[in-house]
């Protein structure tokens, strides 16, 4: 016999009920809690100061974000030195660098000390990396939840999290070896969220800022194999794949050098090959922070690799690269 209609009614909403329930006291996930982050940083506004500390250099920033009707507002500034500062409406992005004039790329994010990818699609990094929880503590007065991006093997760092409980916007971040080591690290030293943007925002929004440029086309899959004209890098960690190549004039000594840049999401690593100079660099490997630099003299030309990775990884990617 079938169940009265009024009977499927109150299962119904009982079940929506105990849905509900289960949906609000199920716990948060890393991959939840970066999420969240991310819609945070584009939601708000907000005004903060952070530091970028590598080795014995720390580097202050100002960073500035809000929403000017259907228009998202961010500024980020360098505080030492001649300074850098960037400004993006939306998807245009202006870069004010010392000794350039500025100018405009279509992007989605600004490319600074934050990986663009964790105010993205962070689910490009699951081939990668594993998002679990860490502890709970305080950053910067606030109360912080650790999230830890892990790589699935040794030739990359991790990269930790520590994300305001309250508004789960970012309080700290680091790169971390495999002994728990924080390498690098980014740190809040201020952030307050606000009901109105900063007026700041609002007057540079006014200003006449440069046309956009166009920018070399990115790489695709089936370009790899012309891109990386006469030579094979025959070894890179998972994840990574190429994503641009180019032949460009190296700014130290203006020796050309081919040049490729390969990325999986949450760092980059360049690799230049170029015929050896006079007096012959001496091979080797440089570190400071999470960045290393590694210089390989092969048979006929040098290799150098440089990314925020281990030592040893830079060193395998660099002679394991071959002439075809």
């Amino acid at each position: 016999m079938s169940a009265p209609v009024y009977s499927n009614s109150v299962v119904a909403q009982d079940s929506e009920v105990t849905t509900q329930i289960n949906k609000e006291a199920r716990p948060e996930t890393a991959k939840s809690l970066l999420m969240k982050m991310s819609e945070a940083v584009h939601k708000n506004n907000f005004n903060a100061s952070f530091a970028v500390v590598k080795g014995n250099n720390m580097e202050p920033y100002k960073w500035l974000h809000g929403i000017n009707g259907n228009d998202e507002l961010e500024h980020l500034s360098l505080l030492n030195g001649a300074g850098l500062e960037v400004f993006r409406v939306n998807n245009k992005v202006t870069y004010f660098e010392p000794q350039s004039a500025p100018y405009t790329v279509i992007a989605k994010h600004i490319s600074g000390p934050i990986p663009d990818v964790l105010f993205q699609d962070i689910t490009v990094l699951e081939q990668a990396y594993n998002f679990t929880l860490g502890g709970k503590g305080r950053i910067a007065g606030r109360a912080a939840q650790l999230v830890k991006i892990e790589a699935k093997d040794e030739s990359k760092f991790n990269y930790w999290l520590w994300l305001d409980l309250e508004s789960t916007l970012l309080l700290k971040a680091a790169y971390v070896n495999n002994k728990g080591e924080a390498l690098e690290q980014l740190q809040l030293t201020h952030v307050s969220m606000t009901k109105h943007i900063a007026p700041e925002l609002i007057e540079m929004s006014k200003k006449q800022l440069p046309e956009v440029v166009a920018l070399e086309k990115e790489v695709s899959s089936g370009d790899i194999k012309d891109a990386q004209g006469n030579w094979l890098i025959g070894w890179l960690p998972d994840g990574f794949k190429l994503l641009k190549s180019d032949r460009h004039n190296l700014n130290l000594n203006n020796e050309l050098a081919d040049y490729y840049l390969y990325g999986d999401g949450l760092i980059e690593v360049s690799v230049f090959v170029q015929r050896p100079l006079p007096g012959k660099r001496r091979g080797g490997i440089l570190s400071s922070g999470a960045t290393s630099i590694f210089v390989h003299n092969a048979d006929g030309y040098d290799v150098s690799v440089v990314g925020n990775i281990p030592g040893m990884t830079a060193k395998t990617i660099a002679q394991s690269v071959q002439r075809k």
